[in-house]
């Protein structure tokens, strides 16, 4: 029969799970890309307010990603680096500093789509009305671009932790390496479905609108492309597009593998099995038999 502890002020976080040979090498990966990530970012903001050739529109906007990704990053990121040099057992955090990080990494992902999406406005306006750029992209616009982002952000995430603080609480153990909501209102042995429906409607509508904006003004910039003569602002237009692009498909990728793996628990054993050197290298053999 399963112990229950109601409501219990401390927590347990199961952290990355990896050998203990592999500890080591994983905790400086991911340390040298912590570092990597906070220096690139801070440099990025540094350069953008120094140089007042880059007080553009775009550049500004920009700084809001670089932003995120600090705050972000130093929430989740050195508390994981702390728990794999730690004993399973040890890997306790309290109730409140969890919830502080699961609302600081929702933030963070849904802050990134946002951010992405005023982004795409931005170069929409720069591409398909490069004469009234000026006119529309003025600093108040921008200044309102920004709040709506991070606002519509706050919101939408206090609302999704707003239902998972609610609930009374059973069990102690996160199941996962950091705090996120999902794996806070596991922790409750009440009725969940609120958290459940909210949840897939607030993934429904972000993902529906950042994907819907990608692609309607996307569009009508490759329209204006492909209908253009104008070899400069195709350049342009590639240039500028085509990062962002790839940017929010791997921020869409993340965040769809993390939400997948949430819903469909049973696809971790997957996930694991495919760490496994014995199972890849029999994958391997099998993959080998086929083509010879």
């Amino acid at each position: 029969m399963e112990n229950y502890t109601y409501n219990s002020y401390t927590l347990q976080l199961e952290g990355l799970i990896v050998s203990k040979e592999s500890t080591y090498p994983v905790f400086f990966l991911f340390f040298f890309s912590y570092l990597f990530i906070i220096v690139a970012n801070v440099g990025i903001a540094v350069l953008v307010f120094i140089d007042k050739n880059l007080h553009q529109p775009m550049y500004v906007l920009f700084c809001n990603l670089t932003l995120n990704d600090v705050l972000g990053n130093s929430i989740m990121v050195p508390r994981l680096l702390l728990d794999m040099l730690r004993p399973p057992s040890e890997r306790i955090i309290t109730y409140n500093e969890c919830v502080v990080q699961a609302f600081t990494t929702h933030m963070f992902g849904t802050t990134s789509h946002t951010v992405l999406m005023i982004m795409a406005f931005d170069r929409y306006v720069a591409i398909c009305n490069p004469l009234r750029y000026a006119a529309i992209m003025t600093n108040k616009m921008v200044i309102k671009l920004t709040i709506c982002a991070w606002g519509v952000a706050f919101v939408l995430v206090g609302i999704l932790l707003g239902l998972t603080i609610r609930l009374n609480r059973c069990r102690t153990l996160i199941q996962n390496p950091y705090c996120d909501n999902a794996s806070l209102f596991k922790l409750s042995c009440e009725d969940v479905s609120i958290n459940n429906v909210y949840g897939l409607a607030f993934t429904v509508v972000l993902f529906t609108s950042s994907i819907g904006c990608m692609v309607l003004t996307y569009t009508k910039i490759a329209v204006v492309c492909l209908t253009s003569n104008n070899k400069s602002l195709n350049s342009k237009a590639l240039k500028t597009c085509s990062t962002h692009l790839v940017v929010y498909l791997i921020m869409a990728f993340s965040g769809m593998s993390n939400i997948v793996l949430h819903r469909f628990p049973h696809l971790n054993p997957i996930i694991y099995g495919l760490q496994s050197k014995e199972i890849r290298r029999f994958l391997s053999n099998l993959n080998q038999s086929y083509i010879f």
